[in-house]
């Protein structure tokens, strides 16, 4: 598509929309930076469609180099070194979509700087773009659907603390989290609307499950053959989810783990790879490419760990409970590994990488997966013994977050698969993140010191 052909289908699509919903006045543009925050600008829908037309879309580089808490840290020559400078976004056709949880009418639309004259190389979209080109280029098209499980809270903390839900029905709490299929009907309104607003957001949102946590629940997505969108919908599906729930006056959270006591969170993601003739690679040569897949996500997996678990309380959740790993492993049909193989027949033959939490970044789970089955495919190397062989096979990886930037920092084949540039950025990033955390004194340093 010619850059003009862009920007008439971006100008259309803009217009349409004004056409459809007249009282919006105001559409937040928006992005994930590195922590797996939306960051942007307000628009007037009138400028949106000068952007649409073909003017400049500019931000500060730095909003992608954010901390968890928005800080932003002295990395390398960004930051304060290089004079904050602005860089070009464009518009992510398709993503123009009405927001329904705000007080006011209001849209919202994605930006990035992938597909720019000057893409940003730490920028998390920008880097899944990358291994997707990479893979293209071979000939490989992955297809991709999301899980994300999430829980919800009451609207007030006390304390400071996260407090079980309320049965909207009956005001009682769910304290006695389980899997049956009564949960879903005692919080079937937000949930209904949790699916609705995500598929009026163009998210292919659908199957919903009540987890073993108090409050907890999964909805699933369905499997998408353009490994980018996939990863927005996981994206705009976060966003969606917490306004909603705070529509219906509760608080919805994709913390990894916010009871010690009770089961973490996490972002399941299901991947298959398919040739240009529509053939699923995996498949052929009696599964092998399977294997040397799995290999290869093993053998990345130890040293892309601040990517799966993207903050401290992420590696509360390996070890602890069911279906939580603590080694990397695989199996077929078994929710204790880190790879499962659920069974399909061959045109449907996937791996399900079960390890990140769910507050990871989508795009940069997706890239670093994709980024350990190339590798995998071009070692060529079989992989340790499946759990349902030997419960003992594993590959220790690392459970803390400074341990994990240690081991992800230099590894080639990471290096290699999503960039130096971005790897540095990272790592650096999230070792700035753990130096401020610790400053504060927490009330358990009082108890164990004072």
């Amino acid at each position: 598509m010619t850059s003009t052909q862009g920007f008439a289908d971006l100008l259309s699509e803009v217009r349409a929309f004004r056409s459809q919903h007249p009282a919006v006045r105001y559409v937040d543009l928006i992005s994930l930076d590195i922590p797996g925050h939306f960051y942007g600008k307000r628009y007037p829908i009138d400028m949106l469609e000068k952007v649409a037309a073909g003017s400049a879309l500019k931000l500060p580089q730095n909003c992608v180099l954010l901390g968890v808490q928005g800080g932003l840290f002295d990395i390398g020559d960004y930051c304060f070194n290089d004079g904050d400078p602005d860089a070009p976004r464009r518009l992510i056709a398709g993503t123009l979509k009405p927001v329904s949880w705000e007080r006011e009418p209001l849209g919202q639309m994605l930006i990035s700087s992938d597909g720019t004259a000057a893409p940003i190389e730490f920028e998390p979209r920008e880097v899944l773009a990358r291994v997707l080109q990479r893979l293209q280029r071979r000939g490989i098209r992955p297809v991709v659907a999301f899980e994300l499980e999430f829980y919800l809270f009451e609207r007030t903390l006390q304390d400071g603390v996260p407090q079980f839900p309320r049965d909207p029905l009956s005001g009682d709490l769910d304290d006695q989290p389980n899997m049956h299929i009564e949960r879903l009907s005692r919080f079937s309104d937000v949930l209904r609307e949790m699916v609705e607003t995500a598929n009026a957001q163009g998210v292919d949102a659908n199957v919903i499950t009540a987890e073993l946590g108090p409050g907890q629940f999964e909805i699933n997505f369905g499997h998408c053959d353009d490994g980018l969108r996939a990863a927005d919908w996981a994206a705009l599906f976060c966003r969606s989810t917490r306004g909603v729930a705070l529509k219906h006056g509760l608080r919805a959270s994709f913390m990894s783990k916010p009871y010690l006591q009770a089961p973490g969170s996490g972002m399941h993601v299901h991947v298959s790879l398919y040739d240009q003739a529509g053939n699923n690679l995996l498949a052929a040569d009696e599964q092998r490419p399977l294997r040397h897949a799995v290999a290869g996500c093993l053998a990345l997996l130890p040293h892309c760990m601040p990517i799966f678990a993207a903050n401290h309380n992420a590696f509360r959740r390996y070890g602890a409970m069911v279906n939580a790993a603590s080694r990397a492993s695989w199996g077929f049909e078994d929710r204790d590994a880190c790879i499962r193989i659920p069974e399909s027949d061959p045109r449907n033959l996937r791996i399900e990488h079960r390890l990140a939490g769910a507050d990871a970044n989508p795009y940069l789970v997706l890239a670093a997966i994709l980024a350990g089955m190339e590798h995998g495919l071009d070692a060529a190397q079989e992989p340790i013994a499946p759990l349902n062989e030997d419960r003992g096979s594993g590959i220790d990886f690392p459970k803390d977050l400074l341990s994990a930037v240690a081991a992800m920092r230099d590894y080639p084949p990471v290096l290699e698969g999503l960039g130096e540039e971005f790897v540095m950025v990272y790592c650096e990033n999230k070792r700035q993140d753990h130096l401020a955390f610790m400053q504060e004194v927490s009330a358990r340093e009082y108890r164990w010191f004072l």
